[in-house]
């Protein structure tokens, strides 16, 4: 099962760089791009780094990383021109449909879970299973041809953008921090203001600590590594705390974060972009009261709960 298992998570990859290099070849032919061979050369750098990410030395995957960053940092990477969706038929559909779009994304997350629990040897690729499940449930519900995923695969990826690879870049970004002892030099500067025998400082130090770094890096799993070393381990786990509960506590603290920095630019600069709003950090003041109120919960229930 467990080789099973390995075989689908690389089947997964694979289908994932297969629609990056569509998105490469779409983009490489839209003449009206003036920077089209550098838009289809970022997308298709990524579909190899995940199509041949377990075969390719580290090296080489490293550099291609780099000139998709260059490409990026020269501005060489532009959404081309689309095709436009009427907005009457968008939203004569939405008027048809109505709640059962989102029937598809309810299904890919209960089939995720349910694998999870009942397969756990699938649960890295529960996701990737519930995601195929759901796509032919779209299709179902909406009466449209296969066909149709190439087209909307390549609208998204493009509308998305370079956002769509942070929270990969990101979560690398921690691990090095990690490995680096960046959690160490934490731990160093906390010790000199937080009392090391007290539960409530030590706590609040930890969900500040998540909330900060996720504001820093654009992403609580980045963040966690780092701030788990420094902080969750020295001064709450070594105080008695259950760490499974304190954990999965830090884990949501860091997602209040994520609702207060432009940095999670998919959670909060994409939306801002694909709704057309005059005010780019709309979404971030929109949520910043929820988000405050749910980091003094945070520490709440990790003070009461964890002990």
């Amino acid at each position: 099962m467990a080789e099973l298992a390995e075989k689908s998570l690389e089947i997964t990859y694979i289908l994932i760089g297969l629609q990056f290099l569509h998105t490469a070849y779409c983009a490489y032919k839209d003449t009206s791009n003036p920077v089209r061979f550098g838009t289809g050369l970022f997308w298709g750098l990524l579909g190899l780094t995940f199509l041949g990410g377990t075969y390719l030395p580290n090296k080489v995957t490293g550099a291609l990383v780099i000139v998709i960053a260059l490409l990026t940092l020269f501005k060489q990477v532009r959404i081309g021109t689309l095709p436009a969706h009427s907005e009457k038929e968008a939203e004569a559909s939405a008027v048809k449909l109505k709640n059962r779009i989102f029937l598809p994304v309810m299904l890919m997350s209960v089939i995720a879970l349910l694998m999870a629990q009942l397969l756990p040897d699938f649960s890295r690729v529960s996701i990737s299973f519930g995601a195929i499940i759901a796509t032919a449930a779209a299709l179902i519900i909406m009466r449209a041809k296969p066909q149709s995923l190439l087209a909307e695969n390549n609208r998204m990826t493009q509308q998305v953008s370079t956002s769509g690879i942070l929270p990969q870049l990101l979560g690398a970004l921690g691990a090095i921090f990690t490995a680096a002892g960046v959690g160490d030099v934490i731990a160093k500067m906390i010790s000199g203001l937080v009392p090391a025998d007290s539960r409530f400082f030590g706590v609040a130090a930890y969900v500040l600590g998540m909330v900060v770094f996720t504001m820093i890096m654009g992403n609580a799993f980045a963040a966690f590594t780092v701030i788990t070393a420094g902080v969750g381990v020295p001064f709450v786990f070594a105080l008695g705390a259950n760490p499974i509960i304190a954990g999965a506590l830090a884990m949501t603290a860091g997602y209040c974060g994520t609702l207060l920095t432009p940095m999670a630019a998919n959670f909060n600069a994409l939306p801002a972009a694909l709704m057309d709003m005059k005010d780019p950090n709309g979404v971030i003041k929109a949520q910043a009261p929820v988000a405050l109120i749910m980091i003094a919960i945070h520490i709440a229930l990790m003070y009461f709960l964890a002990f």
